[in-house]
């Protein structure tokens, strides 16, 4: 029997912002129960012109065993999850920083709430849901996680915003949000910063790893990459930010137009330079770290898309195209995919949504489907946590933590038509090797 944790319904006092998905939703609140979960049909048009994807109605009726990789002393199931770099020492070990290793938080975007929640992926609890433009009309989705556990956000209709994770590091932690039903007014006491900007299209998010310090048990020096452009047929921009401050500290003109969308997904390599992809391909894009110089490549058609730790852009829709950055060939493969997220998990298998409701694995190597389990609808955004589970967020009200040795999978409820495909764990940030060459 499927697993499944749904929240109990309350009604924000949140007005719904401009763009995103269509539509309004209850939000969850922090009441605990269990129950079994029906299969739901999921399928729209953003206000912005975006696609969303739709599913078939399907449950899942695999049996519901637990993980077989080992369990932490209070039963929580672990996976091995591979090259994760724990530190040592005075800041002890942990999932790739100092935050020991039960820290692990999915932040999934609200888009036409203006929301962004927390949702602790051990007990699937939404720990806050935070405003992320004064105005709510920002229509945020991509959010990515840096290896402190921070949090940044794009709002499509322009600006971004990093939250703090940890309540020790919010500059006011006596005015934050607890929970869905506890969304403070703006601006929220653990908001470490935002950035206003003049375009109407923004969505790329990309942390750079930083570099850790024993002294502070942080990672310094981190960065955020984002992309914009001012309105269709407008260069589009590639911004590098300070972390800390929000204080842009470059911005790169790619030479290419905006469309209606603008630079669609970004993620970054080993380097810590900028991978970007636009909607249905046409151009990818890589701005080096060192020297903020530009390089394009034509590009097959893609929605999603990830890095994997050998330094290879992947794009995910009908088809699977992986880059190799040494003989600027693209590999290509129709595997039964669907538009939508991709990520790879720490055994080099990447998921992503399939046709009819489905989850799939991928062999990055051989690019052949070694896994394939049915969940309950569409998936649009696509995450790993640090305990090995496989996130799979609709655009209704659900995510699915799905266990990639079995197919199981726990339900989590209470989001409103969230459209997040992206880093939404820092787990892809955390895995990030030495690219090819």
């Amino acid at each position: 029997m499927q697993r499944s944790w749904i929240l109990g319904i309350a009604v924000l006092g949140v007005a719904c912002g401009d763009g995103g998905a269509n539509g309004t939703g209850d939000d969850g609140g922090s009441s605990l129960v269990t129950t079994i979960t029906e299969g739901v049909t999921m399928g729209d048009t953003d206000s912005s012109g975006e696609t969303e994807g739709s599913g078939n109605s399907d449950s899942n009726s695999g049996p519901n065993t637990s993980p077989t990789q080992g369990s932490d002393s209070d039963g929580t199931p672990k996976f091995d999850i591979g090259g994760i770099p724990d530190v040592e020492g005075a800041c002890g070990g942990g999932n790739g920083s100092g935050l020991g290793t039960d820290f692990s938080y999915i932040w999934v975007a609200n888009s036409p709430e203006g929301t962004v929640s927390k949702i602790n992926t051990q007990t699937l609890v939404e720990e806050g849901r935070y405003l992320v433009r004064s105005d709510t009309g920002g229509s945020p989705s991509r959010t990515s996680v840096n290896l402190n556990g921070d949090m940044a956000v794009a709002n499509r209709n322009g600006g971004v915003t990093m939250i703090r994770a940890r309540m020790e590091d919010c500059p006011d932690p006596t005015n934050t949000s607890s929970g869905a039903a506890d969304v403070k007014a703006w601006q929220d006491g653990c908001i470490a910063w935002h950035t206003p900007f003049g375009y109407s299209r923004q969505r790329p998010m990309a942390w750079t790893q930083g570099e850790f310090s024993n002294a502070t048990c942080r990672y310094e020096n981190v960065k955020l990459w984002t992309s914009g452009a001012v309105n269709s047929g407008s260069i589009m921009d590639v911004v590098l930010m300070d972390g800390e401050t929000g204080v842009v500290e470059q911005t790169i003109p790619v030479g290419v137009a905006s469309d209606n969308y603008g630079i669609y997904g970004g993620a970054v390599d080993a380097d810590g330079n900028f991978w970007g992809s636009m909607l249905s391909g046409q151009t990818l894009f890589r701005v080096n770290r060192g020297d903020f110089a530009v390089s394009t490549w034509p590009a097959p058609s893609g929605y999603g898309m990830t890095v994997d730790p050998v330094g290879r852009p992947w794009t995910c829709q009908s088809q699977l195209a992986r880059f190799n950055p040494v003989t600027e060939l693209w590999d290509s493969v129709s595997v039964g995919s669907q538009g939508g997220g991709c990520m790879v998990d720490a055994n080099d298998i990447l998921w992503v949504a399939g046709s009819g409701s489905r989850l799939l694995g991928v062999d990055i190597e051989t690019m052949a489907v070694v896994q394939d389990y049915p969940i309950p609808g569409y998936a649009k955004g696509i995450s790993i946590d640090f305990q090995g589970y496989v996130w799979a967020v609709s655009q209704g009200a659900e995510a699915w933590r799905v266990d990639p040795a079995t197919g199981a999978y726990d339900t989590f409820t209470g989001l409103t038509s969230p459209y997040t495909y992206s880093d939404m764990t820092g787990f892809a940030l955390s895995q990030s090797g030495s690219p090819q060459g």
